[in-house]
């Protein structure tokens, strides 16, 4: 019988939630509303990107009105953090099914944070993944800084917000003050970064790559297509952005 799914840890959402940034489409209502992101998709909340009925994201000025349709008058802060727990799913079963050794919930809560954000791909390929596996739960918290490069101009290099967010994802897995170590600073409560330390703005050189979309096994009962927010979503909305997060491939090369 297969484990039940484990569910990400409060800590580690928020790790995520700090990251990703949740900006707003409309300041002026209530409520968190649609916006377009750096490469052209509607998006809302977290990162949680809109599709048509047809499962196509939304894209361009031109799909303002239906992203505002599919969410209307907008979603509070517990909706956001619902959509994103449920886009979490696929990244809790993906480090589940990976790794081999028990995890503590700040180790469970990293990995999630890392697979979310990188795809499982390069999890399965990674030197981290087989260091934990052995055994080496020490060597495999040091392979978090190796994942913090992208693309500029073609050349891999290391980028400010991902160095951020594997060094906020290594203290989390040691059990640290991963804030600190991020650079995360809090005003009044509220998590406050630079917007170009959130992944959104780095979705433009996501982008330009095009490596295939990974193929996904069945998944279980609990699905993003089944509309967390009972808002009626159109059918067939996929994932947040799954192939974005596969583009994300930072690692130089597996060792």
């Amino acid at each position: 019988m297969p484990a039940a799914l484990r569910d990400m840890p409060d800590e580690g959402l928020e790790l995520v939630k700090s990251f990703e940034g949740i900006p707003d489409g409309d300041p002026s209502t209530v409520n968190i509303d649609p916006y377009l992101d750096p490469v052209g998709i509607w998006t809302i909340g977290w990162g949680h990107a809109i599709a048509d009925s047809a499962g196509r994201w939304l894209r361009g000025p031109a799909a303002r009105d239906q992203a505002l349709a599919a969410y209307p008058g907008g979603i509070t802060r517990a909706q956001a953090e619902t959509l994103l727990r449920a886009d979490l799913l696929d990244a809790c079963r993906d480090v589940q099914r990976l790794v081999t050794v028990s995890l503590t919930d700040a180790q469970f809560g990293a990995l999630v944070s890392f697979a979310f954000n990188l795809g499982a791909g390069s999890l399965m390929k990674s030197t981290l993944l087989k260091k934990l596996n052995a055994g080496d739960a020490a060597g495999a918290a040091e392979q978090f800084l190796v994942w913090d490069k992208g693309r500029v101009d073609g050349v891999l290099k290391p980028l400010p917000g991902l160095t951020r967010r594997r060094r906020a994802e290594r203290a989390l897995f040691l059990g640290e003050d991963w804030r600190a170590a991020g650079g995360v600073r809090t005003v009044r409560g509220a998590v406050v970064l630079p917007l170009a330390s959130r992944s959104i703005a780095r979705r433009a050189e996501a982008e330009e790559q095009d490596p295939p979309a990974r193929k996904r096994a069945a998944r279980g009962a609990v699905l993003a297509t089944q509309d967390p927010l009972q808002l009626r979503l159109p059918a067939g909305k996929p994932r947040r952005a799954a192939a974005k997060r596969a583009k994300k491939r930072s690692e130089p090369a597996p060792a």
